[in-house]
């Protein structure tokens, strides 16, 4: 299937533009780095590195580039808050920022430029764009005068006036055109500044993006990505002032991705209703917030259900529980592979042909084929998520009818079938980066002696009632009666305490499943 990809300035599906085998370079607008990441950070990073562990399994070689917006309004103020220096908020909060991408498996962003870097470049622009007669300076600051640039508003498919009216503008008698846009701003006492030839400043949020792609990725972009509300005005004005300077086109591809979004309304900083990576990943792994970002499409909203910040009885959203009990099943099936094979299965190193075998079998087959054909059509993450489970299904269905558990010499033909789906398993969920981290406490039982220690002697202890209860033949008899009970009572109150006993012909397990 040919791939194809909704670019937002055409408002179709176009097929790409290049070949397996071609580079194709990748821009995604990163952080404003003045407070700790919150899950809405991570939406962007996840879902354009499955975007390019996708292309690099096609064929396409990716450089791909997010940066880090280190100096600007908000860390001018948040640096003030905190009684610290910009410079030293930026590095804290960058580095928070680069741990969390990592937790999540966000592992392929082959560049983190940052804004404070390039100021000599945006200068240069500046200047370009002053030249050319898109700009203009005026007391200290420089703006870019929209009405020079004949097809302003093309991204948003909206003329000036209506950008304009729906949107905040900053006013000030300096502009010729209510909706011009700061490229550079005097400086202020006690803010960061640099020299330029319009006097003391720094630049505006657009100009930084422009002259940071144009620097690492040349002045065509194949994919330029961000979210949604990116759109006007950061990325319309990044279009804008850079094909005024260069003359060509910015990026061929644009691709927004969808919010986050409490059933209840907007999730903001504003309001405080925001959750930061690391309390999530107080309750879920990195693996399940990624799949459940990336368990949508990335052109749709990601519903996170209800939520209420202060109520300590539902640490996380009821949506992003719901992602960690359907994960279980992921989990779950890794530790029966492991009973079944006595291997792990997130250390398996899957052959490069596991997808060319799998023709062997042709359901699998069928499942390997949909997989890609989701991931062919505008990337639908949501669509190959929902196939990982139809695999999933297929697999423990195939180990039930097989008995693999249950027979001491399975076939060899029965587990080559096994871990051949397996494998296949994994492979697939390693082009979405999945499957690469082994189960932590927040998804299994922990791994801790004592705490193994005590559950298989709750276990034990359960086994021999089990086992007196069954010497009794007379099923009224009292005491078989009482001893079955205290096996239930002993599974109930594990229950309660979020611990699920299961039980095999090979023995019991146990697992950690949290209310």
């Amino acid at each position: 299937m040919t791939l194809s990809i909704y670019n937002t300035l055409s408002r179709r599906k176009e097929t790409f533009h290049k070949s397996p085998g071609e580079t194709v370079t990748m821009y995604v607008c990163g952080p404003t780095v003045y407070k700790q990441s919150h899950i809405g950070h991570m939406v962007g990073p996840v879902i354009f590195d499955a975007v390019k562990r996708f292309l690099q399994f096609r064929g396409y070689h990716v450089k791909w580039v997010v940066n880090i917006t280190d100096v600007d309004d908000k860390l001018i103020i948040r640096a003030k808050e905190k009684n610290t220096t910009v410079r030293a908020l930026a590095e804290e909060m960058t580095e928070d920022y680069k741990k969390c991408l990592e937790q999540l498996n966000v592992t392929s962003i082959d560049a983190f430029p940052r804004a404070t870097e390039h100021i000599d470049g945006m200068i240069a622009m500046m200047t370009r764009l002053i030249d050319k007669g898109y700009a203009y300076a005026a007391e200290g600051d420089v703006y870019f005068d929209i009405s020079k640039d004949e097809d302003y508003g093309k991204l948003c498919n909206r003329n000036p006036e209506q950008l304009e009216a729906g949107a905040r503008i900053e006013v000030t008698g300096k502009k010729r055109n209510p909706g011009d846009f700061a490229l550079w701003k005097a400086a202020k006492p006690g803010e960061p500044a640099w020299d330029s030839p319009w006097g003391s400043g720094r630049p505006g949020w657009h100009i930084e993006c422009s002259v940071m792609s144009q620097a690492l990725l040349g002045e065509t972009l194949d994919i330029h990505g961000g979210g949604l509300d990116l759109q006007f005005p950061h990325h319309e004005n990044e279009l804008a002032q850079s094909e005024s300077d260069t003359g060509k086109t910015f990026s061929r591809i644009w691709m927004h991705n969808g919010l986050l979004k409490l059933s209840s309304g907007k999730m903001a900083g504003s309001i405080g209703n925001v959750l930061n990576v690391a309390d999530a990943l107080k309750h879920v792994s990195g693996e399940v917030l990624r799949f459940f970002i990336l368990n949508t499409h990335y052109r749709s909203p990601i519903d996170l259900g209800e939520w209420d910040p202060k109520n300590p009885s539902q640490p996380i959203p009821t949506a992003l529980e719901s992602a960690r009990k359907a994960y279980m099943g992921f989990i779950r099936f890794a530790e029966r592979f492991e009973r079944i094979t006595g291997e792990n299965l997130y250390q398996q190193k899957t052959a490069s042909d596991t997808l060319a075998n799998v023709a062997y079998i042709p359901e699998l087959q069928s499942l390997v084929n949909r997989f890609h054909e989701h991931m062919d059509d505008d990337f639908n993450t949501g669509g190959a998520t929902a196939v990982l489970f139809e695999v999933l299904t297929f697999l423990n269905k195939f180990a039930d009818q097989a008995k693999l558990e249950s027979t001491t010499s399975p076939s060899a033909e029965n587990l080559y079938i096994f871990k051949l789906g397996s494998n296949v398993l994994l492979d697939l969920g390693r082009l979405l980066g999945l499957f690469y981290q082994t189960p932590g406490s927040n998804d299994r039982k922990q791994d801790n002696q004592l705490v193994d220690g005590l559950m298989q002697l709750m276990i034990d202890l359960r086994n021999n009632l089990r086992g007196e209860a069954k010497k009794i033949a007379d099923k009224a008899n009292p005491t078989k009666q009482a001893l079955f009970q205290q096996t239930d009572i002993i599974r109930t109150r594990l229950n309660e305490l979020g611990i699920v006993l299961e039980d095999r012909p090979t023995g019991t397990s146990w697992r950690i499943e949290s209310k």
